[in-house]
């Protein structure tokens, strides 16, 4: 596996990857939800034991899944009326990325990347900050000359949670 062939394809998608981070801090919520494609998956899994994360959302338990992009709409939805108690007021976030390199050699028009990552969020109604960490799996798609997200699978690393966790705290 060379991405040193593919110097243009595996820019543009590290570019996205940090664009979604961006998206996030900024609470870009339709910027953030156009980087999806509509049968895209969202995935975080639990921990099943010390060092293995569970692997079948459909029958295993997830932090978060939502198997399409609809899920994910809906979650912004329900964000944006401010009817969401977890997400009122809204806290406010910072994702740092690490290093983000392919894990296969690119294709034509599909493109796997890996990171690691750290987000910070402030809670601004209990005036608390965390830090969540971990790595992620990006699989983007070209479709009509853009990249897009089709997979996305969070591997949160400390998965204590004093608080509520949510799709802009990873």
């Amino acid at each position: 596996m060379s991405a040193r062939l593919e110097p243009g394809r595996l820019a543009a998608g590290v570019e996205l990857v940090h664009r979604e981070a961006m998206y996030l801090d900024e609470q870009r919520w339709d910027d953030w939800l156009a980087l999806y494609i509509d049968d895209c998956e969202y995935w975080m899994p639990a921990w099943k034991a010390d060092g293995t994360p569970t692997t079948d959302p459909q029958s295993e338990l997830s932090h978060i899944y939502y198997a399409n992009r609809a899920g994910l709409e809906d979650r912004i939805v329900r964000i944006r009326s401010g009817k969401s108690p977890a997400s009122t007021p809204m806290p406010r976030t910072a994702h740092i990325l690490g290093t983000i390199l392919p894990l296969e050699a690119p294709a034509a028009d599909r493109l796997r990347l890996r990171s690691s990552w750290v987000s910070h969020v402030f809670f601004t109604r209990s005036h608390e900050s965390h830090a969540f960490f971990g790595r992620s799996e990006h699989e983007l798609v070209l479709r009509e000359g853009d990249w897009r997200i089709a997979k996305k699978k969070i591997l949160l690393q400390n998965d204590y949670i004093p608080t509520m966790l949510d799709i802009y705290c990873v």
